[in-house]
């Protein structure tokens, strides 16, 4: 176990996930007229099971991505469905914020121990 495990527990490699996560949305979204794009994902769940008992949060996040399966497949073979993708950006975003605010507060909450206040 790492410094950083002790500190932040699992909320810091759930803040690496979800940074990967956005990265990998907004990627779909930039793709969504090119033609072929097949839409990608990471099962959150699993990679943050993976990099909590494994210790790689990269490792965990290839292992748990996987292709998004359309629910209606556009003919130019383009899987990113916008409404989709724009909901699960949302939606991770407002878990990205959730997890740093905690860490912020968690590492406030350390630096004013350390100055005795």
């Amino acid at each position: 176990m790492s410094m950083e495990d002790g500190l932040f527990g699992i909320h810091g490699k759930a803040l690496a996930l979800r940074s990967q996560r956005l990265s990998l949305l907004a990627s779909n979204i930039a793709n969504a007229s090119t033609p072929g794009y097949k839409a990608r994902d990471i099962d959150f769940d699993a990679a943050l099971k993976e990099a909590t008992s494994q210790g790689g949060v990269q490792k965990a996040v290839d292992d748990a991505m996987g292709y998004r399966v359309p629910l209606q497949p556009s003919l130019d073979g383009n899987t990113v469905e916008l409404s989709t993708e724009q909901t699960l950006f949302a939606e991770n975003a407002v878990k990205y914020r959730t997890t740093l605010s905690f860490l912020e507060g968690r590492l406030n909450t350390i630096t004013r121990a350390l100055k005795g206040e």
